[in-house]
């Protein structure tokens, strides 16, 4: 392999490994560590490294090229994040060469493990049903939280992979649970309307997000944390008008 070919192996596995750990939720400063780790394990201890929460730059000093890699989606999966750190760590410590680090990231999807949709959903309803009775609410709205939780996550999950419209799987979904939280209510399945809404809600509230944005912000990644910040202040304001027209339009 020539130098050249060289360089550009380290650069698109460095990418490679940084779009993967922003699209999974990971804070700006831990992705710019691991890029330059892996280009320093790799033979590059020159490199530059720049990364926000759209597109990730990187470069050495002895060249003058920089390569860009655009971010286009961001969800939260620690799991990816973990497998990135340690495959970091494997080739820090010889046990892999550039070429395998390479390959597993590229295969990534495949190695590391994903809950079934339908097991989030269930999730989804047990996180929502037993946060509404640790904030304050009592067991008679416990099945209707854990029932409209469970629908409500499924309505997001359906709405992003349908229409793939940023914030409109989020205002539907607090629609619909604001809506059968009501329904629950008029028709005295359950008591309290409020400790559902605020249960079911819960799986929808982008809580990694705003504390990875200030994170990044303590860090001093102010860009990067605060256009994280906004976007998860644009998720709750979509969520908060889902809850209140169904307010509006029923109470």
């Amino acid at each position: 392999m020539s130098e050249k070919e060289k360089n550009q192996l380290i650069l698109d596995t460095c990418l490679m490994a940084g779009k993967i750990m922003t699209e999974s939720g990971s804070e700006v400063y831990r992705v710019e560590d691991t890029m330059d780790r892996i280009a320093a394990n790799a033979g590059q201890p020159e490199s530059v490294s720049y990364v926000t929460a759209t597109g990730l730059f990187m470069g050495f000093r002895s060249s003058p090229y920089t390569q860009l890699e655009n971010v286009t989606e961001r969800s939260i999966n620690l799991e990816k994040v973990a497998a990135v750190n340690n495959l970091s760590r494997k080739f820090a410590q010889k046990e892999i060469n550039l070429t395998e680090l390479n390959r597993r990231l590229t295969n990534i999807d495949d190695e590391v493990p994903t809950f079934t949709i339908p097991l989030q959903i269930f999730s989804a309803g047990v996180v929502s049903c037993t946060l509404m009775y640790i904030f304050g609410g009592t067991w008679d709205d416990f099945l209707a939280t854990f029932i409209i939780g469970m629908i409500g996550f499924s309505v997001s999950f359906s709405v992003s992979t349908w229409l793939n419209i940023k914030f409109l799987n989020d205002f539907l979904a607090a629609f619909i649970i604001g809506f059968l939280a009501y329904l629950a209510v008029h028709f005295h399945f359950a008591k309290n309307i409020d400790s559902i809404i605020i249960g079911a809600v819960m799986p929808l509230v982008p809580g990694v997000a705003i504390t990875n944005s200030f994170r990044d912000i303590l860090a001093g990644h102010l860009l990067s944390g605060t256009a994280r910040a906004m976007e998860a202040l644009f998720v709750a304001g979509s969520i908060g008008v889902g809850i209140a027209i169904v307010f509006k339009i029923f109470m």
